[in-house]
C-alpha cells in the first residue's frame, strides 16, 4: 500500500522572454572564443556581465577578472565588459601595446554615440542612470569630465539647472525601469520643451521586454521569483515591475538553493522568469526544485518573441 502523500498543487508561471539577451550572449562568446583562439589566461576587466554563475564558468575555463587593465600583463588579451568602458580604458590598453577586445553591448555603443553627437552639437547632456553603475561610468567617460549630468530621480530632473534651458540633451542607461524612466523624461520634457531625444528608446528592447513579461505575470501571480545577482541592474528592476505590478511578494535570487521553503506557504502561484544575464540554466534549476516539493502545471507567458542577434568582433568571427 503506499501511503505517501500527493504532492499540493503549484502553478508557474513562467515569464517570456527572460534570461539572456542578444549583448549578453555575445558578450559570453567573445570571452569564450578568446580562450579557444589565444589560451588560457585570457583577461576580462570588470565581471562580463552581472552574474555570479556565468562568472564562475568563464573562471573554470580560464579567464581572469580584474579591475584594472594595469591588473593585467600586457603579454595577454583583456577584454572590456558588456556595460561598456570609459575611453581612457582602451587608452590605457594602446599605450601598453596591448591586444584587447571590446564586449559592449551595442545598444550602450549606441548611446556613447548619442552622447558625443550632442557634446559635439554644443548641448548640455543629461544622463538619467544609476550612479556608480559600470554602464553610467562608461557613458560619462565617453566625454571630457563635468561634461554629462547625472540624474537618478524625479527629484534631480526638478533640480537640474542647465546653463541654457534652450540647449539641452538626455540619454539614458539601458537597463532601467522603464515606467520610473518615463516619469523622469516626462519631468525633463515638462520643463525643458525642446530637450533633444534619443532617435531611438535607449533603454534596450531586452529590458523593456523582460518588464512587459513580468507585467503580464504578475496579478495572476502570488509570488515572483526572478533569478538574477543582486548587482544586475536589470534583474533587480524586474523585482520592482512585479511588487508594482500587484505581486505580493517577490525575491531575487542567484540560483535554486537560494529558495527559502516559506516563502511558499500558502502560495497557489508563482511567477518565474530571470534577468537578461542569467542563463536558462538556472531557470531550469528553480522548475526542478519547485517539482521536489509540489506537483506542478507550468505555462509560459510571452507577450512578445525576441529574433536579435549580434555579430562578434571580426577577430573572432571565424
Amino acid at each position: 500500500m503506499d501511503t505517501t502523500l500527493p504532492k499540493p498543487p503549484l502553478k508557474v508561471l513562467l515569464a517570456s522572454p527572460r534570461g539572456f539577451c542578444a549583448g549578453v550572449d555575445r558578450a559570453i562568446q567573445i570571452v569564450e572564443k578568446a580562450i579557444e583562439k589565444y589560451g588560457a589566461p585570457v583577461y576580462v576587466r570588470h565581471e562580463i556581465v552581472h552574474n555570479r554563475f556565468v562568472v564562475d564558468h568563464l573562471k573554470a575555463i580560464g579567464a581572469v577578472f580584474v579591475e584594472e587593465v594595469s591588473e593585467a600583463p600586457v603579454d595577454r588579451p583583456i577584454i572590456f565588459s558588456a556595460h561598456g568602458v570609459p575611453k581612457s580604458v582602451p587608452a590605457e590598453a594602446r599605450d601598453r601595446q596591448m591586444l584587447y577586445l571590446d564586449a559592449t553591448c551595442p545598444l550602450v555603443s549606441k548611446v556613447h554615440v548619442e552622447a558625443q553627437r550632442h557634446f559635439k552639437a554644443g548641448k548640455e547632456i543629461v544622463l538619467i542612470g544609476h550612479k556608480g553603475h559600470p554602464e553610467v561610468v562608461g557613458t560619462m567617460g565617453q566625454l571630457p569630465e563635468g561634461a554629462v549630468k547625472l540624474i537618478e530621480s524625479v527629484e534631480d530632473a526638478e533640480a537640474f539647472q542647465p546653463v541654457n534651458p534652450l540647449n539641452t540633451a538626455f540619454v539614458t542607461q539601458t537597463t532601467l525601469s522603464v515606467d520610473d524612466t518615463a516619469d523622469i523624461v516626462a519631468t525633463l520634457q515638462r520643463r525643458f520643451p525642446g530637450i533633444a531625444t534619443p532617435h531611438k528608446e535607449d533603454i534596450c528592447y531586452a529590458t523593456t521586454n523582460r518588464q512587459d513579461a513580468v507585467k503580464a505575470i504578475a496579478e495572476g501571480c502570488d509570488l515572483l521569483l526572478v533569478i538574477g545577482s543582486a548587482n544586475s541592474s536589470n534583474s533587480v528592476r524586474l523585482v520592482e515591475v512585479g511588487l508594482k505590478g500587484g505581486v505580493a511578494n517577490a525575491y531575487l535570487i542567484d540560483k535554486a538553493e537560494d529558495l527559502q521553503d516559506e516563502w511558499l506557504d500558502g502560495v497557489g502561484c508563482v511567477g518565474l522568469t530571470a534577468g537578461a544575464s542569467a542563463p536558462e540554466l538556472l531557470v531550469q534549476g528553480l522548475i526542478d526544485r519547485l517539482a521536489t516539493r509540489f506537483d506542478l502545471t507550468v505555462e509560459e507567458v510571452a507577450p512578445t518573441r525576441e529574433t536579435v542577434r549580434f555579430k562578434l568582433p571580426r577577430v573572432l568571427a571565424d
